[in-house]
This record gives structure tokens, C-alpha cells and sequence, in this order.
């Protein structure tokens, strides 16, 4: 007797008798169904001419090797010879023994099926899965009688074990078995994709792999919540074994048969097959592609990969006769064209002649819709860094910045809505932020006298359109600075309406400190501008934001600093137009600018205020000696108006040294009270060369004509001053900075004691010299003068004439 079912499938370590009632229900293996040769049960037999019975492929092998081994032929049984190798059938021996198997079979897989069974050991349910793996294996069309025996819902019901190896083997057969997935059976194998186990894992995947190879099947692959998901991770995941990422690939490539699932893909990153059929799919499966496309949130390295792969493609559709294709066409590259690298791909590709045409195309052949998308897309790609004064646009070659097509897209924004008005203002923002392509958009606007048109839409209710326009008008304030100004002194509101924005009171924004910023450039010395923000209370309320942000108003915004940069120069221009305007007088004193600014010296890490708050203490301390309280002298007594000898100088005290009379930093901005000059005397040594000439710019005040020299030079000397102003000299960073450094060193080298101590530094006489020979004429003027003070020139040369 041979072995039974147990003992031929045995999985691991158990007792004979564990399958004693089994064996009792299985028949036994007759000797005459085994094979001599191969001790296993005969499936071909055939007997020879002295009546021995073989398995076919076992005795062929017996004949081949006596043939080549040069032996007689023998029968491997009897072992005596054989007259010829002719083999007959034995048909009668192989029905009995199919019969016999399909008997045996039938109880092992009525074992089986009782095996599967949650409540059965583990060990009898890999018995059972491995059986039925074997039957399948062993003749395809076994795998129908698995499914007739219901024995798929018994396998997928063990998926539920708590046992690992039964899961794992459930798993395995399931795939052998080629299940057709019914019910929550695709369900149930997605889930194991995320189990901690990889062995699960790799046969989750390996099942649904073979599973998707029916096309009716992938749709319903696809249709299980995180399927394409989990999969789409697999084949990107580090942590993965190969064969599991090979398989999870492959998975996938069956599944892209099904459209939906390759939209799935696109939304979770696998974009190749979306992209594969929009360039080699039917128009109606490009549109759908497209329409897709359009619709999913795509990060900018994808966007750069989309534009690389299909931007011709969508170029060209969106150039179609048919308009759902142009609509879709549209749609995706205004998605594509949103980041700059991509936008720059588009343009290479030709993106822009059709766009323009597009716009500038008569309603009855483009919605405003769709040319909202196309204003949209043109506001995307002109942020890239491309020669649009170069690439044409028109038939007439025109390129974006030539005066016809600004003057197009002019028109455009003042006659149609809101949304649309916006991109093409963007389109405007765009071109104006290159120094290349400005000076043709403002040629265009001056040429148009666009401008009024353009500052009305500070006033925008929209906040968006409000923007792009403050943004527009800040970029065209470095070459429209007086047409602008003149355009926000007028009756129309506008001045209100940007300074309405700069005091919201609310966290720095991106429009609040584009409005700031624009107002900021324009012409600082326009008295009437001034004047009008004066009598607006514009800088009360730049005031009021300063001290909020000073005192630790959050600074979460991006736009703290420009902000912040904006307030302090609208501020300044207030010390332009002292001498003139009573009112800024007035205001200075009441805020007490003078501390605010000086305040401002310790912005550290904001080198643009610390630069504009000295030239503005500058602009103040050069009005202190005109505000200055000279003492009045009492008149002289009778006596002393006969006889002199007589009279006496009263002594004056607490009178400001540099200015002779009666100062404060409040009522006549002076340097001397307060911090101020230490600072400044600080920022010296500063990294940033603007902020050094700013300070020196405010130093000098001490020392200009008309206030006491010699006293400025004693509040510098005790400042520590000194030197710092002798090394801004001898480094001389840029030209404006040398040349001041050259007249504040003249000045002080006007001290003897300080011109004698110098005279020995060849470091300051070089400096001086240098500047004597290669600075402008006023420049040489002074410094012949410094040069005479150290005895480097004669006092008696006359070089260049007394000023």
C-alpha cells in the first residue's frame, strides 16, 4: 500500500493518527497502479512485450539511457532482454486508475472542505489549502470543481484567521485557484495590501495581479476604495521587495484598460497612462483626458513633467475647430501652466501666439469664459523668465510688449468684468516686473493715457482686482512716479482708498504692503501730495501702525517686512517739505518723529529702514538750526551804554553747543538729545554701504555751515566718532559714500588736534588723495582743502579756486 492524502501534503510536524478517520474514507493505493521506475502512481502506463506495465515517460528514459550507454536493452523489472521498445497503452489500467483518483480525490476534497473551518486546527487548514493548491496544479480543469464545491468562500472566510501562515496560505491558493472575484472578495484582498506583514503583502499583490488580467475584473479592482492608492505606493516604496514592486506595477499596467482607473492613477500620482492616452487615445478620449487633467491639483514638479510630455499636444487641441476640445485644452494648461518652470516649457512650445489670439478674438468665437482662462494662462506664463520682447505674438510679428498689444489688452481691462479685468491686469504685473520688458508697457500706457483708467481700480470693491492693480501701479512708479502722483491728487478718492488699505487693521497682507510700497515711490518732494496725505491723516495712521508693529504686533505675515519698509519711507517724506509746510512741522513735533526714527536705527536686520530713518533724521536735524530759540540778551543798563568797562556778558546755560540756542529732540528735532547719535555713530560699521552714507548723511548735520563746527566735533569726539568716520574714508565702498566722507573729513580735520593726529595716518592721506585726483570737481575742491589741513598741499597753492 502506498501513502494516503496526509502523508503525501504533509506541512509540518504531526501525530499519524491526527488523520485516522480521514484515512479510514480514503481507498487504498493498489501495487498495480505504481509505477516500478518511479514508485508514484502511474498517470500514462504502458506494457511491454513481456507483459511488464511502465509509466511512458519512465521507461522512454530506461530506453534512451541503454542506447546511449551501449548496454543491451533490458526489461529495468526482469532484466532481461527485450527484443524491441514498442510500448502499448494500457488503456483499460489508466480509466481505473483516473477513476480511482477521482474517487480518492473527491473524499480528500470532501476532508478538505471540512477542514476549512475557523474552529479547525491550524495545522489541518494548511493541510487542506495546500491540498487544493495541488489539485488545481495538478489539472487545470480541477480549478471548476474547486468553485462547484464552494470551496472559494471557504478560502476567503480563512483570510479572516488570526493565524499569519493560514492567511498567507489563504492568499496563495486563492491566486492558484484564479478565483473569479465575487462580492467583497476583491475587498478583502486590497485590505491585506497595508498589512504590517510583507509575506501578506507579496500575496495580496500576486493574487490581484492575476486578477487583473481580466478585463472584466479591473474595473472592479479599481472600484475598492485605496486600491489604486495603496498599489500606486507600492511601486514607488523603498521598503518594498522587488518582486513585490515588479508585481504591484504590473497590477496596475492590466488596470489601465479601464478608464476610470486611469484617472484614479492620475489623481494619485501615476500620470504616465492619463498622459499616454491623451497623445495616442481617440479625440474622444483625448478630450476626456484633457477635461481630467484640468481638473486635478498637480504639484510643480509634475506640472513641469505634464508640460514636457503633452504641452504641444494640448497646445494643438486647444487650437481645434471643436470647442469642448479648446475648453478642456484650456483648462488643463491653465492648471500646467502655474508654476514658472513649466510656464517656460509652454512658451518654448508656442503657447503664446494662440493665447493672444485667442483673447483678442471677437465674442462670437470665444466665450468670455474661456477667455478669462486664456487672461489666466497669459498671467501664468509671463511670470517665467522668457525674451517677450522678443517672441512674436501677432501676425505683423508684434511681441507682448509692443504698443498695439498693450494697447488690446488696455481696452480689454477697461470693457469687460471683474474677473477677467484681473488676469489681464495680472498679464500687466507680470510684464512690469522685468526692467526689460517695463519700459514698453509704460511707452504703451503714456502713449494711451491709461493711467487714470488704471489708479481707478484702487477703488475696486474685488479685493483680488484691487491688488493686481496696486501691484501694476507700484511697478510703474519707478518710470511713472509724476503721472501718478498727479493721478492720486486728484477728487476721485484714489489716495483715500490705497491709504484706506494701508491702515486695515489687520496682519500684514500681500495688498497692504504693495500699497504701502506705492505710495512709497512716489516722488517724495511732491509738495501737493504731501500736502493732500497731510490733510487725509495718512501719516497718523502710518504712525499708529509703526508703533504696533515695533511693540510686537505678530509677525506670522511674509509681508511684516516690505510692510514695515513701505510705512517707514511713506513716513519720511514727511521731513522733505518741513521748511515749507507748517503742518508737517507741526505733526513732527506732535509724534515726536525724531524719537520714532530714532527707534527705527535698532531695526536690526532691516537695512532698508535703518536706512531711510537716518536720511530722515538727516532732513530733521538740518532744520534744527532754524527752529532753534536763540537766547535774548538783556539790554544793556545805562551806565554800561556810557562807560563799557561797565558791562558784563551775562552767562547763557542749558543752550545746545552745535546750535547756540534753546533745542529739544521733540520741538526742533536736534540729534544732541537722546540716543541718536550713538546709533548712528553704530551704524558706521555696518555691512550695507546705504545705511553707512545714511548715517554719515545724518552725522554731517553737526557740522554743516551755519551751526557751531567745533562744538559738533566735540559731541563726535565724545561719541567715539571719530575714527569710524576716518575708516568710512579710507574704505571708501561706493563713490556717493566717498565723496561725503571726503566733506564730513574736511570738517573735522578743521580741529587742529584732530588734523595733527591724522597727518601721520598714510592710510587717510592716500584716501584723500585719491580723491583729490579722481573725485568730481567739487569733490577735488575738498579734498585740497583736508590735504592742506594735514600740510599735504601748501596753504599757498591755488589748485582750484575759493568756493
Amino acid at each position: 500500500m502506498a501513502g494516503s492524502w496526509d502523508e503525501s501534503h504533509e506541512l509540518g510536524s504531526q501525530s499519524d493518527d491526527s488523520f485516522q478517520y480521514e484515512r479510514q474514507h480514503i481507498e487504498p493505493i493498489y501495487d498495480a497502479f505504481i509505477c516500478p521506475l518511479t514508485k508514484q502512481i502511474m498517470r500514462d502506463p504502458v506494457t511491454l512485450e513481456n507483459g511488464q506495465t511502465f509509466e511512458r515517460e519512465a521507461i522512454e528514459r530506461w530506453f534512451n539511457e541503454c542506447k546511449e550507454s551501449g548496454r543491451k536493452l533490458l526489461c529495468p523489472l526482469t532484466l532481461r532482454e527485450l527484443k524491441t521498445t514498442d510500448m502499448n497503452p494500457s488503456i483499460a489500467l489508466r480509466n481505473t486508475i483516473e477513476e480511482w483518483n477521482a474517487r480518492n480525490e473527491a473524499v480528500q476534497l470532501d476532508m478538505a472542505c471540512k477542514s476549512l473551518n475557523p474552529g479547525c486546527p491550524e495545522t489541518d487548514i494548511l493541510r487542506a489549502l495546500k491540498f487544493v493548491q495541488h489539485l488545481c496544479q495538478k489539472n487545470l480543469s480541477n480549478k471548476h470543481i474547486i468553485r462547484n464545491a464552494d470551496l472559494i468562500p471557504m478560502i476567503v472566510d480563512m483570510l479572516k484567521s488570526s493565524s499569519r501562515r493560514v492567511r498567507c496560505r489563504a492568499l496563495e491558493t486563492l491566486r492558484i485557484v484564479e478565483i473569479m472575484a465575487e462580492g467583497d472578495n476583491v475587498r478583502t484582498i486590497v485590505k491585506f495590501l497595508s498589512h504590517e506583514q510583507s509575506k501578506e503583502r507579496e500575496e495580496a499583490v500576486s493574487l490581484l495581479f492575476e486578477l487583473s488580467k481580466s478585463e472584466a475584473l479591473c474595473e472592479k479592482i479599481g472600484s475598492v476604495n485605496g486600491a489604486i492608492l495603496i498599489l500606486v505606493g507600492m511601486t514607488s516604496s523603498k521598503s518594498e521587495n522587488l518582486l513585490t514592486v515588479e508585481k504591484a506595477d504590473k497590477t496596475l499596467e492590466n488596470l489601465e484598460k479601464n478608464e476610470t482607473n486611469v484617472r484614479q492613477m492620475a489623481e494619485n500620482g501615476r500620470l504616465q497612462p492619463l498622459l499616454a492616452l491623451l497623445l495616442e487615445g481617440s479625440p474622444e478620449i483625448k478630450l476626456s483626458m484633457a477635461s481630467y487633467l484640468g481638473e486635478l491639483a498637480l504639484s510643480n514638479d509634475v506640472k513641469v513633467f505634464v508640460a514636457r510630455t503633452v504641452g504641444s499636444s494640448l497646445i494643438n487641441l486647444m487650437k481645434s475647430g471643436n470647442m469642448q476640445s479648446r475648453e478642456a485644452a484650456l483648462k488643463a494648461l491653465n492648471q500646467v501652466s502655474s508654476c514658472e518652470p513649466s510656464a517656460k516649457i509652454l512658451v518654448d512650445e508656442g503657447i503664446l501666439s494662440p493665447l493672444v489670439k485667442d483673447l483678442f478674438a471677437g465674442p462670437n468665437q470665444l466665450p468670455m469664459r474661456l477667455k478669462e482662462i486664456c487672461a489666466t494662462i497669459l498671467a501664468n506664463v509671463v511670470t517665467s523668465d522668457c525674451d517677450f520682447d522678443s517672441i512674436p505674438v501677432g501676425p505683423n510679428h508684434q511681441t507682448l510688449v509692443s504698443e498695439d498689444i498693450i494697447h488690446n489688452l488696455l481696452y480689454l481691462i477697461s470693457n469687460t468684468g471683474p474677473a477677467i479685468e484681473c488676469k489681464l491686469l495680472q498679464v500687466l504685473v507680470g510684464l512690469t516686473s522685468s526692467p526689460i520688458t517695463l519700459i514698453g508697457v509704460v511707452s504703451a500706457i503714456k502713449s494711451s493715457g491709461a493711467i487714470n483708467s488704471l489708479v481707478q481700480f484702487i477703488e475696486a470693491p474685488q479685493q483680488d482686482l484691487r491688488m493686481a492693480s496696486i501691484k501694476l501701479l507700484q511697478n510703474l512708479s519707478q518710470n511713472m512716479g509724476q503721472e501718478l502722483a498727479s493721478s492720486l491728487r486728484g477728487t476721485a478718492g484714489q489716495l483715500s482708498g490705497l491709504i484706506k488699505v494701508i491702515g486695515e487693521n489687520i496682519a500684514s497682507t500681500e495688498e497692504q504692503a504693495a500699497a504701502v510700497g506705492l505710495l512709497a515711490d512716489l516722488p517724495e518732494r511732491d509738495m501737493g501730495l504731501t500736502r493732500q496725505m497731510l490733510d487725509e491723516g495718512a501719516f497718523e495712521i502710518v504712525i499708529s501702525r509703526i508703533i504696533k508693529i515695533r511693540q510686537g504686533e505678530p509677525r506670522r505675515s511674509r509681508f511684516v517686512t516690505p510692510y514695515l519698509e513701505g510705512l517707514v519711507r511713506v513716513l519720511s517724506r514727511i521731513t522733505f517739505v518741513l521748511a515749507d509746510e507748517p503742518k508737517a512741522v507741526s505733526l513732527c513735533r506732535d509724534h515726536d518723529l525724531a524719537r520714532i526714527f530714532t527707534e527705527l536705527l535698532q531695526a536690526n536686520g532691516l537695512d532698508n529702514v535703518q536706512m531711510v530713518s537716518a536720511f530722515a533724521l538727516e532732513n530733521l536735524s538740518q532744520e534744527s538750526k532754524n527752529m532753534t530759540r536763540l537766547p535774548e540778551l538783556p539790554t544793556p543798563g545805562f551806565c554800561a551804554s556810557i562807560f563799557p568797562c561797565f558791562s558784563k556778558q551775562p552767562v547763557m546755560t542749558g543752550l545746545c553747543p552745535v546750535h547756540r540756542g534753546t533745542c529739544s529732540r521733540t520741538d526742533t528735532f536736534c540729534l544732541l538729545e537722546g540716543p541718536a547719535i550713538a546709533r548712528l555713530v553704530a551704524l558706521l560699521d555696518h555691512t550695507n554701504e546705504k545705511v553707512v552714507e545714511a548715517s554719515l548723511a545724518a552725522l554731517s548735520t553737526l557740522l554743516d555751515d551755519g551751526v557751531n563746527i567745533e562744538a559738533g566735533v566735540a559731541v563726535l569726539c565724545d561719541a567715539e566718532g571719530i575714527k569710524p568716520i576716518f575708516d568710512v574714508l579710507v574704505e571708501k565702498q561706493t563713490e556717493a559714500l566717498g565723496r561725503r566722507a571726503v566733506w564730513v573729513v574736511e570738517r573735522l580735520l578743521r580741529t587742529e588736534d584732530i588734523a595733527y593726529e591724522v597727518s601721520g595716518d598714510p592710510n587717510v592721506s592716500t584716501a584723500l588723495v585719491n580723491a583729490f585726483q579722481h573725485g568730481d570737481y567739487r569733490t577735488r575742491q575738498i579734498a585740497e582743502r583736508a590735504l592742506k589741513h594735514v600740510d599735504k598741499i601748501p596753504n599757498f597753492s591755488g589748485i582750484f579756486p575759493p568756493t
